[in-house]
């Protein structure tokens, strides 16, 4: 049994990785912390963890008990796991980050957008961008996984059979992407209570979100060359989903685009691509650890248009994350990520 511990249980991710871990058949959530929680039991926080978890109580986060695991995850705020990460690999024991501090492998671009100096950039070197469909090989003998974000997610995904065939102009390339309310997590902020989101679909970050590096350098290392990229986020009234909607000028009309991506995806267990003519739905993903994909050409020119649906909170992180430690320890990948989608 894989034994685990979590800091950061208080949030969305933290939540949504103790649901997942509570049905996994070989990995066992040891630790939990949180400082302002401290020694409230899990299941008096999320009752609908119960009968999983009715012992387990919040503590502070301590090295010693830490390193006791076989893998910590961070599900941190950024900037947090710096100052343990180091200390936690040097005792043996793995880590899996699910917040940004590991994602940017310039420390300088890191420190541009999340407003510190980086607090560990003698750990870029061998942190591994956990997006198995593209870094399988290298997560299976990491020690550090930086799981990617939402939004890069959905978007990598999504563009990364035409950047990888060489049939996308890659400096023109747009993403128009939206999100539900829980990927804003859990703290209170005036923007995410109801009577301001419901109702309500709103631009935000225009001119540079925090997920615009993360997506460039991944989709600039499929292309072999810096990418150009606008990426533009909405907040919708939903509470579970991204819907990314992508451009791409294509440079040879005769590509069967369908084929393009059904080969790519065709050994990827959790990124299915529709049949032509079926648009992705975010209710279709609700709860489930899968990216679901669409690709049209209107009116058969040359602007390509690929739909990708994820639930921020599983694809987006913590499934994700999962799907990292399956491929760490050497487990079937979907090994607790099995269950359907909920619809409704």
């Amino acid at each position: 049994m894989i034994k685990v511990a979590i800091v950061g249980g208080t949030g969305y991710t933290g939540v949504e990785l103790l649901r997942l871990l509570a049905l996994h058949p070989l990995a066992q959530v040891e630790i939990i912390t949180s400082r302002s929680e401290e020694g409230m039991r899990v299941a008096d926080m999320y009752p609908n963890l119960r009968e999983y978890y009715p012992d387990l109580t919040f503590s502070v986060p301590d090295l010693e008990t830490l390193t006791s695991c076989d893998v910590v995850f961070f599900a941190t705020p950024h900037g947090v796991a710096h100052g343990l990460a180091g200390e936690i690999l040097q005792a043996g024991t793995r880590v899996i980050d699910l917040s940004a501090d590991f994602r940017l492998q310039d420390a300088d671009e890191w420190a541009k957008w999340y407003g510190q100096a980086h607090g560990a950039p003698h750990l870029l070197g061998e942190a591994v961008y956990g997006l198995p469909e593209v870094n399988r090989e290298a997560i299976k003998t990491a020690r550090l996984v930086a799981v990617p974000g939402c939004y890069p997610t959905s978007v990598q995904l999504g563009l990364l059979p035409l950047i990888e065939a060489g049939v996308a102009d890659t400096q023109t390339l747009i993403a128009s992407c939206a999100s539900g309310v829980s990927g804003a997590g859990r703290g209170a902020k005036v923007g995410s209570l109801f009577c301001e989101s419901g109702e309500n679909m709103m631009a935000y970050a225009v001119n540079g979100h925090r997920h615009l590096p993360e997506i460039k350098q991944g989709l600039s290392r499929a292309a072999n060359t810096a990418v150009g990229l606008t990426f533009v986020p909405h907040l919708v009234p939903m509470i579970r989903g991204i819907h990314a909607t992508l451009y791409a000028t294509v440079v040879d009309r005769s590509i069967d685009l369908q084929t393009l991506f059904e080969q790519r995806y065709q050994n990827e267990r959790f990124v299915d691509v529709l049949p032509a003519g079926i648009f992705p739905q975010t209710r279709s993903v609700k709860g489930a650890n899968m990216c679901r994909i669409a690709v049209q050409r209107p009116q058969n020119g040359d602007l390509v248009v690929v739909m990708s649906v994820i639930d921020n909170l599983v694809k987006g992180a913590s499934g994700q994350a999962v799907q990292n430690l399956n491929i760490m320890f050497g487990l079937a990948e979907d090994s607790g990520l099995a269950s359907a989608a909920l619809i409704p």
